[in-house]
């Protein structure tokens, strides 16, 4: 449209009111076409440093910028307006494992195996991790010249092959698994009791640096502070050098642990408390990038794993108006909050645009001026357009997997579901669509309204697409499933 009004303002008489409207109207399109001229240029010329922060079972209704009404967030308020907010972000997986594998691969997690028929997620009696051959985000940058660095929960293998400093990262500071994992409880205790009245010595997690254990059981009240010290240690020592800082942090998920400092002082309870102390996390990191005049040179990414474990009630999250929660396949158990922040570089906005976890390895390689391996298929895609306003998202589809297998698919606006489950010992039990449940998420997020016998043309689209999908599809065998024997 812009291109077409300037050649018609060319070929006008100046010396008609008409003329210089359009000659004016033609020059502001001009100036806004160069302005994004000029800045994708400067993103081709610059290698960001990038800092990726997730959070643990937190769920897409958890922050103001997402509408809680309780929960106060405001460093992450303040990075969703002043940066892109997206309606439409997903985990690439419903629970831990295999949504990080995608992440840090940018490949959907059934091709290197990182999932179960059995095992939903790795364990401390897990035998496996996240193959050596795989090439995460970490090593990509490395050969780019980053220094990488891992400040939270790995989950990808606590054996020492598989740990972070193994596959790219420079530094790790964290735990190798869950926060509910190596059981100690003394007797009689049930485990849903240890998890609403959590004492730190209940599980046997240690904390460690690098391949060297610091302590154990870690003292979980201190995790999100003593991270966020170690990522501020972290973008201060490498400020003059491109960096990558991953930072997983071990909470919200159950049990939940939070500092003195932001004990009782939510009034949406102790899971706010935990958010708030995240969300300070979160502006003590940008506090340190602006110190250090890194805000304009950093991209900083906030999400989360996975939807809210509803099992919990009121010491879980919330999914706002998306359905059900962590280890389904409905949206509110892998559509989770996407904040984009760069100032100067992307300008405040909020995007209904496709965009999975898993293309954050794509996205970044691209912004860091380095190659996308050509020897394996990737699944991530570019997300710079919509990053940048230049254009829209590559993604159409998205693919949401369950225990290696497809549940539900969806194209554009549209979802098929072809089997529904609750998880953790919520109703509905699985059942098997033939045909698929058919729902329109632009016009009903809740997943409430079935209209597949009024949109057959809909799911013939999205049939095609998915044997498109499957074709493309190599599965590895599944690793999950692979433990120690008692």
């Amino acid at each position: 449209m812009a291109s077409k009004m300037i050649r018609l303002t060319l070929s006008q008489t100046p010396h008609r009111p008409v003329g210089r409207f359009l000659a004016i109207l033609s020059c502001s399109f001009l100036i806004s076409a160069c302005e994004r001229t000029s800045q994708s240029t400067v993103v081709k010329t610059i290698r960001p440093n990038v800092i990726i922060i997730t959070a643990d079972d937190l769920g897409y209704g958890d922050l103001g910028s997402y509408g809680h009404p309780n929960i106060r967030t405001p460093h992450l308020d303040r990075m969703a307006s002043e940066g892109l907010r997206w309606t439409s972000f997903y985990a690439q997986a419903p629970v831990c494992s295999p949504s990080r594998a995608a992440l840090l691969t940018g490949r959907l997690h059934l091709r290197s195996g990182m999932f179960g028929r059995h095992t939903a997620v790795l364990f401390p009696d897990s035998r496996s991790g996240l193959p050596t051959e795989e090439i995460t985000l970490a090593e990509s940058l490395s050969d780019l010249g980053y220094t990488t660095g891992i400040i939270g929960k790995w989950h990808l293998g606590h054996r020492p092959q598989y740990l972070p400093i193994r596959h790219g990262f420079d530094y790790w500071f964290g735990v190798p698994y869950s926060n509910d994992m190596d059981w100690n409880l003394p007797n009689g205790l049930e485990p849903r009791a240890a998890y609403f009245q959590p004492e730190t010595s209940y599980w046997q997690v240690p904390l460690i640096r690098n391949d060297t254990e610091l302590e154990r059981p870690v003292d979980q009240t201190t995790l999100t502070k003593r991270y966020t010290e170690e990522a501020v240690a972290f973008i201060e020592t490498h400020q003059d050098e491109p960096f990558f800082l991953y930072m997983p942090h071990s909470m919200p998920h159950m049990p939940l642990f939070v500092s003195d400092q932001f004990s009782g002082q939510s009034t949406a309870g102790i899971y706010g408390d935990v958010v708030e102390e995240i969300d300070w996390s979160v502006g003590e990191v940008i506090m340190t990038l602006e110190a250090a005049n890194l805000a304009r040179q950093t991209l900083v990414i906030f999400t989360s794993d996975n939807g809210p474990w509803l099992s919990y009630q009121t010491h879980a999250g919330s999914s706002g108006l998306l359905r059900d929660g962590k280890g389904t396949t409905f949206e509110g158990g892998m559509r989770v909050p996407g904040i984009f922040w760069w100032p100067g570089m992307i300008e405040p906005a909020v995007t209904q645009e496709i965009g999975p976890a898993m293309d954050l390895f794509t996205t970044v390689i691209s912004l860091a001026g380095g190659q996308i391996p050509t020897d394996r298929p990737i699944d991530g895609m570019d997300l710079s357009p919509v990053l940048f306003g230049t254009g829209s998202s590559p993604r159409e589809t998205m693919a949401y997997y369950r225990m290696g297998e497809l549940f539900a698919f969806r194209q554009g606006s549209y979802k098929a579901h072809f089997v529904t489950e609750g998880r953790y010992g919520l109703p509905p039990l699985r059942t098997d669509h033939n045909p698929p449940l058919l729902f329109n998420l632009d016009e009903d997020p809740g997943e409430l309204f079935d209209i597949a016998s009024t949109h057959p043309d809909v799911l013939t689209s999205i049939l095609v697409e998915v044997s498109r999908h499957r074709t493309n599809l190599t599965i590895g065998d599944p690793l999950f499933d692979s433990r120690e024997t008692p």
